[in-house]
Order: C-alpha cells, then sequence, then structure tokens
C-alpha cells in the first residue's frame, strides 16, 4: 500500500487517500486515522477530509438502515392491526381477542409444518403457503364463533365487550398452553427466506424482505375485496351509517359475523409472517395487541390507508428513535404523541366519511 510504504512521496501518498476513501468501511476509516497524525500536513489535512467523508457515508446507511428496519417493524404492525382496523371500523368492538388470532395463525403454520415434516417432507418449501389459507380458515372460523356466540349480544356494550373478549383471549392461551405446552414452538424458514444480501452498504434479510412483500399484497387483496366485491360495499355502507344500510335490505347482522371473521382471518394470516421473526408461543399476540390499537387509532378507525400510513410512519421513528433513547423511551415518547395527537384529532388520519360517522 502506498500510504503505508516507508519512502513514498507526498504526492503518491496523498493520491492514495482517495482510493482507501471510496471503499466507505470503518476499515478503511481506520486506515486514514492511524495517518491523522502524519508528519506531513497536507497527508493530515487529505485523510482527515477522508474520514469525515466516510463518517457521513456510514452515519447515511445508518440512518437508512434504520429506515429498513422501521419499515420492516411497520409492515409487521400493518399485518397485525389491519383486521383489527377493519373490525373495529365496522363493528365498534373493541377485540382483546385479536392477538389470540394472530397466535392461533402461528401455531397452525407449526402444525402444517409438522404435518410436512413427517408426511411429505419434499413439499417443506411450500409450507408457508400451504399455511396461508389454513390459518385463514382457523382464525377466521374462530372469529365468526366468538362473534355469534358472544360478541353479537353486547353490541352498544363497549365495556361489556371488552372484558368478554379479554375472558376470551385469557381461554385461547390456556387452551393452547394446555394442548401445547408453555414452551416455544420452532418455524422453520423455507429456503427463499434465509440468508441476506447487500444493496448499496444495506444488510437485507430475506426473510424480512418477504414479510414486507406479503403485507402490501394481503394490503392490496384486502383493499381489493372492500372496494370491487359486494361483500366490500355492504361492508362500507355498515361502516358509514349501520340504520340507513339495514333499512336498504343489508342483513347487518351477517355482515358483522362475516367481517369480523375476514378480520380474525387475515390475523390468522399475520401470525404466518409472524412466526418466522418471533416465538411461537401462547402469548405471542401480547406483544403485538397495544400496538395494534396504536396504529388503528392513529390512522383512523376503519380506514385502511390509514392503517398502512400509521404503521409505517410508528415503524420507521420508532426505530430512528431507538439509537438515541432507547427502546422502551421510544415506545413510551410514541405513546405519549398519539396521546396528544388524538386529543387535536380524535378520529385519527384519515377520518370516515358518513353521516352516522360525522354526527
Amino acid at each position: 500500500m502506498l500510504l503505508a510504504r516507508p519512502g513514498t512521496a507526498e504526492p503518491d501518498r496523498i493520491a492514495a487517500i482517495p482510493a482507501i476513501q471510496a471503499r466507505g468501511d470503518g476499515d478503511a476509516m481506520g486506515i486514514l486515522r492511524g495517518h491523522a497524525a502524519d508528519p506531513s500536513e497536507a497527508v493530515r489535512a487529505a485523510a482527515a477530509r477522508g474520514i469525515a467523508a466516510i463518517e457521513t457515508r456510514l452515519a447515511i446507511i445508518g440512518a437508512l438502515q434504520n429506515v429498513w428496519y422501521g419499515i420492516s417493524l411497520g409492515s409487521v404492525l400493518l399485518l397485525a392491526a389491519i383486521g383489527l382496523a377493519i373490525t373495529f371500523g365496522v363493528m365498534g368492538v373493541i377485540n382483546m381477542a385479536h392477538g389470540e388470532m394472530v397466535m392461533l395463525g402461528a401455531y397452525t403454520t407449526y402444525l402444517v409444518q409438522e404435518l410436512i415434516r413427517t408426511k411429505a417432507p419434499v413439499l417443506f418449501g411450500w409450507s408457508l403457503a400451504i399455511s396461508i389459507p389454513c390459518a385463514f380458515l382457523v382464525a377466521g372460523l374462530v372469529g365468526v364463533l366468538i362473534e355469534r356466540f358472544i360478541i353479537r349480544f353486547l353490541y352498544g356494550r363497549p365495556l361489556e365487550t371488552l372484558l368478554a373478549t379479554f375472558g376470551v383471549s385469557l381461554a385461547l392461551q390456556q387452551g393452547v398452553r394446555s394442548i401445547f405446552g408453555p414452551t416455544n414452538r420452532e418455524v422453520g424458514a423455507p429456503a427463499f427466506m434465509s440468508g441476506a444480501f447487500d444493496f448499496y452498504g444495506l444488510s437485507i434479510t430475506w426473510g424480512r424482505m418477504w414479510i414486507i412483500v406479503f403485507a402490501f399484497a394481503v394490503f392490496l387483496g384486502l383493499l381489493f375485496v372492500l372496494r370491487k366485491t359486494s361483500f366490500g360495499l355492504k361492508t362500507r355502507a355498515v361502516t358509514q351509517n349501520r340504520r340507513m344500510a339495514a333499512a336498504m335490505g343489508i342483513r347487518t347482522p351477517y355482515v358483522d359475523a362475516l367481517t369480523f371473521g375476514l378480520g380474525s382471518g387475515i390475523a390468522g394470516i399475520a401470525g404466518v409472517a409472524l412466526s418466522q421473526i418471533d416465538n411461537v408461543s401462547p402469548n405471542l399476540g401480547q406483544g403485538y395487541i397495544i400496538d395494534s390499537f396504536l396504529v388503528v387509532v392513529f390512522g383512523g378507525v376503519g380506514n385502511l390507508w390509514g392503517t398502512l400510513v400509521a404503521a409505517l410512519t410508528l415503524g420507521v421513528v420508532n426505530k430512528l428513535a431507538e439509537p438515541y433513547i432507547g427502546a422502551v423511551l421510544a415506545k413510551i415518547s410514541l405513546l405519549i404523541f398519539i396521546i396528544l395527537f388524538i386529543q387535536k384529532r380524535p378520529r385519527g388520519l384519515f377520518a370516515l366519511k358518513g353521516r352516522a360517522v360525522e354526527s
């Protein structure tokens, strides 16, 4: 190396510094720092400029890496909250058992993988794809049963609904704990979700990237259902004005049951994704229920676009704040911000429009 070789002419040493600076990593900065006390003032100045440039580049890469982590966290929050946004928006139900629907989806993924491991190992690479409809059906069916046998008797009584669904969540947790035990269950990752790659200095894991793609695919699919289908039209009508929708012949109890099943099924799909990044245990859903409510309230109850914006915003802001104030204070700061925000905008970022909603 010209810079470290004794007897190298000063112009050659100065010319070597940009080549080292171009590497832009920590090793290059270590080499340049070794020449910060060089006898030559010109070499010292060039080394200082190179160190400053590398520090700036590393700071930018660090910030972009945190933004990527924030988008990844936001996609997880979107998956966990999008089903809650539907049920909360249409039915006004505070469903404390929503996290358990996520947990049921994760355990369904575990059971599907165990079945594939024992019966058809060659299909393991397709285990997550097979788990998605299974998790949707299991969680959706449980959601419909909860709505039909418990929640439909408690409409208009939010406190009783909250307590009832909280009791359901405890019962589901204990039921899963009795069947599968309290220990974590292993859910494997297919080959295409393993490993990582480098993108202009950013470390991108395949697993996180596919979860982000999956989250946006679920969002777009749900948006299509609500905007382009008869069921979606009825759901939006009930959301905006339940009495008028009933007067127009829409069977609101039928819509309520299917909507609750749809929201629960999407939570089950979220459990498939979360099984790849979190421990599959009876307490899996408890870690996401509060954040899901924050996302729904911040984005606007029942508004899918608001849920998307809120999830990504909270995820990115949380990850950008963590290096400076820590993970716990970052969450507390976000909670305080949302409390102050809803004092000014009680309906969230994107409020629903409709006569019943606005009254």
